[in-house]
This record gives structure tokens, sequence and C-alpha cells, in this order.
């Protein structure tokens, strides 16, 4: 297998080994979604009490996980101008300018006033770097997917896609591990002051990433003057190819709606439940380095058996765990309630690995980004957005019976399943024929 890609152009652009595409990639989405996903580590664990102050404990948790969901509203609208500029200019300019973004915003939540110290004005301002954060966010993981999918050699776009979902484990193992030591050291008191110290690192290690994607190449698809001077990439992809945006969006909302039930509802129903924070953070720790491992596994699968299959396995398995997860942690055991969260990783990494590539090669490259970002950011909006929100309201309105957020979470994967089956099998197309 050659080493050498072709832009549209015809230069000759060296692809960059596995390492760097996982530095680019991995790395770069690691630390970008370290200073998304701390958010909902201090919804689930504080927020409550910070910003919303005034209110019964489950119904501040309520309220904090609303404003965690402003995130995401403003993530749509990320995808749209980002993935456009993406496919007009260039992926790199925009993999740039999105850390910058995240990494500026979160340093500035940790530096936010208390509702003791300002009132309503400190939801406020919560509320309105959300919207930042959300905004690149929605750049973002199109854009890092793409970087790996792109330069993969054939056969193999599943597992160089999926860099991005181990990044996205890896950042979330980083907030953890971060919240974890800060609990620790601080003797379980987040309240006071502690909560800040995760957004003032996330702020600075982004610094890290940086570095990362300053270095990296070209892509391997630029825009060639006759696709600049065509219809706009996002209008050209809702005119040729609908369906596959209709149902790549229906995918992410089944998605990312259990993946936010797994990482921000779980952690606030066992500390709701009488768990320690540690105790939680711990589980939480399990979750994401099972994760780490898990979705490249199942993406590397997808490229030997296809999507299709493992991403109905997936579903189908998570939804029937969701039945077994709250009896586990409803024992007040800490090291069930650590397995709980280790399976649900598991089962997690079965859907997150093949979606960056599932979802890429639904779209030729010359509108992939726009198209990509577009269905994905609007199913997380959707799903990811109000996941924690709806869990905690289902809690509430049903006396506390977890089974109603089974249902809720079962429901979101049945979504998954069924718009999975209606894509198109692409894991044994070539690059050539999904760009024609």
């Amino acid at each position: 297998m050659s080493h050498l890609e072709t832009t549209n152009d015809s230069a000759p652009v060296k692809r960059p080994s596995a390492v760097k595409t996982f530095l680019v990639s991995g790395i770069g989405t690691a630390l970008e979604y370290y200073d998304f996903l701390i958010y909902g580590l201090a919804a689930g664990l504080v927020f409550n009490e910070v910003f919303f102050p005034n209110s019964d404990p489950l119904i501040g948790t309520l309220y904090a996980f609303a404003a965690f969901g402003t995130g995401f509203v403003a993530r749509p609208l990320g995808g749209i101008v980002i993935g456009h500029f993406g496919d007009r200019i260039g992926r790199r300019s925009m993999l740039i300018m999105t850390l910058i973004v995240m990494g500026v915003s979160t340093f500035a939540i940790g530096l936010l006033p208390t509702f003791e110290s300002v009132g309503l004005w400190a939801p406020v301002f919560l509320v309105v770097l959300r919207l930042v954060q959300g905004f690149a966010a929605g750049g973002e993981w199109g854009g890092a997917a793409l970087f790996g999918l792109e330069y993969a050699p054939e056969g193999q776009r599943g597992l160089w896609g999926s860099f991005t979902s181990m990044g996205i484990g890896l950042g979330t193992l980083i907030g953890v591990s971060v919240f974890s030591i800060v609990s620790y050291v601080f003797d379980g008191d987040l309240v006071s002051f502690a909560w800040r110290v995760p957004f003032w690192i996330g702020g600075l290690i982004v610094i890290v990433g940086l570095f990362a994607r300053l270095s990296m190449p070209s892509v391997a698809h630029e825009p060639t003057a006759a696709e600049s001077q065509a219809d706009i990439p996002l209008v050209e992809a809702v005119k040729r190819d609908p369906k596959s945006i209709a149902l790549g969006l229906g995918v992410s909302f089944g998605y990312n709606t259990i993946a936010y039930i797994g990482f921000t509802f779980f952690l606030s129903y066992l500390t709701n439940l009488g768990y320690r924070s540690t105790d939680s953070l711990t589980g939480q720790l399990a979750y994401s380095a099972v994760l780490i491992v898990s979705a490249p596994t199942f993406a590397l699968l997808s490229d030997r058996i296809g999507r299709k299959p493992v991403m109905v396995a997936g579903g189908v398995l998570t939804a029937a765990f969701l039945f077994v997860y709250f009896p586990l942690v409803g024992t007040l055991n800490v090291g069930w309630a650590i397995v709980a969260f280790a399976v649900t990783g598991l089962l997690t990494g079965i859907t997150q690995g093949p979606i960056p590539a599932f979802t890429g090669e639904q779209f030729p490259a010359r509108f992939r980004y726009s198209a990509m970002s577009v269905s994905y950011q609007i199913g997380a909006a959707i799903g990811g957005g109000s996941a924690s929100f709806i869990a905690t309201g289902l809690l509430i309105i049903s006396d506390q019976n977890p089974i109603s957020v089974a249902l809720y979470g079962s429901f979101a994967m049945l979504v998954l399943v069924v718009c999975s089956l209606g894509l198109r099998e692409t894991a044994f197309m070539s690059t050539d024929k999904i760009n024609s």
C-alpha cells in the first residue's frame, strides 16, 4: 500500500503515520472533549449548589443539566459554519480554531462568580460560555474524524476513524482522573473552590493539542476551483442525499443519548443513591478506561465484518444491559458499581468506534465535513443535550423508579438500530467509489 495520497490538484501528499494521525485526531479531540465533558461532571456533582442553590438537590441537578444541554443547542450551528469552511478552505484551520475557542471558554468557566456572589448573573454567564463551547465542539468532531478517515489505508477506515472515538474516551479518562484527584485532595469538598481547578487545567492543556495540530499536514482532500464555485456544500448535500443525513441524525441521536446517560446522568444518580463522589468518579474511570480499548476494537471489527452488524449488536446489547445496570448499582456495593460502569464503557464502544467511519463514508469528500457534522450534531443536540435532563425528569415523575430511564435508553437504541439498517454498508467500498 502506497503511503502517498493525491490531492485534487495532483500534488503528492505523504500520508502521516498512524501515530501522527492519532496525535492530531485523537489527542486533540481528547483535550477538547476533556473541556466539554468536565462540565458534565461538575453539573452532576456541584453545579446544583454553586449556580442553582435555591432548589431541592434533585431539582437543582435538573437545572444544572438543563444548562449543560444549552451547549448542545449551539453544536448544529457550529457544525454548519465550521463544516462549511472546512469543505471550502480545508480542514486544518478549522481544527486549530475549534481547539483555541474551547480552551479559552473552558478556562473562563473556572473564573465565573457563583450564585452567592452575583445572583442570577452567574447561571447566565455559565450558559453563554456553554454556548461558545458547544459551537466549537460542533465543528471539532467532524473535522477530527475526517482527518483519520481521509488518510486511512483502504480496509482500515473504521480503525483510523476511531482515533477520534479513542480521543473522546481518553479525554473522559483525563477529566475524571483530574476530578478524582481534586476530590481526594480537597477531601470531597468540591463546592467551595476545588471545582474550578479542572477547568483551569483544561484551558491550559489545550496548548498541547494545539502544537500537534499546528504541525499537521494539509489533509487528503482540498477543494478544487470547480468545487469552490459550486453550491454551498451543505446545500448540495441536502439536495443529493437527504436520506443519509436524516438516518445519520438518528444514529447520532441514539448514540449520544446513551453516551450522556452513561457519562453524566449515571454519575449524579449514584451520588443521589448515597455513593460518595469519589466512588462515582472511580466508576467513571473504569468506564473511560474500557471505552478507550473497546472503541478501536469494534471499529476494527467493523472493517472486517461490516459497519451494520457491529452497530446493530451494540444497540441491542446496550438496551438489554440498561435493565441490569440499575439493580447492580442499587446494591450500594462499590465493587458492583465499578463493574456496571466498566460494562457500560464496553457496550458504548461497540457503537462509538464505527460511527466516524460509518457516517463519514455516506458522503463524498467535497461536502463530507458539512453533511457529517450537521447530521451528527443535530442528533447530538436532540439526544445528548436532553438525555440527562430527561432521565432526571423521569426519575422525578416516576417516584425514583429507574426502569423509566432504562425504557428511555432502550428507545434511543431502537432508533440507532433502525437508522443503522437504513444506511448503506460502506465498509467494503473503495474510497474512490465513496467519493464518486
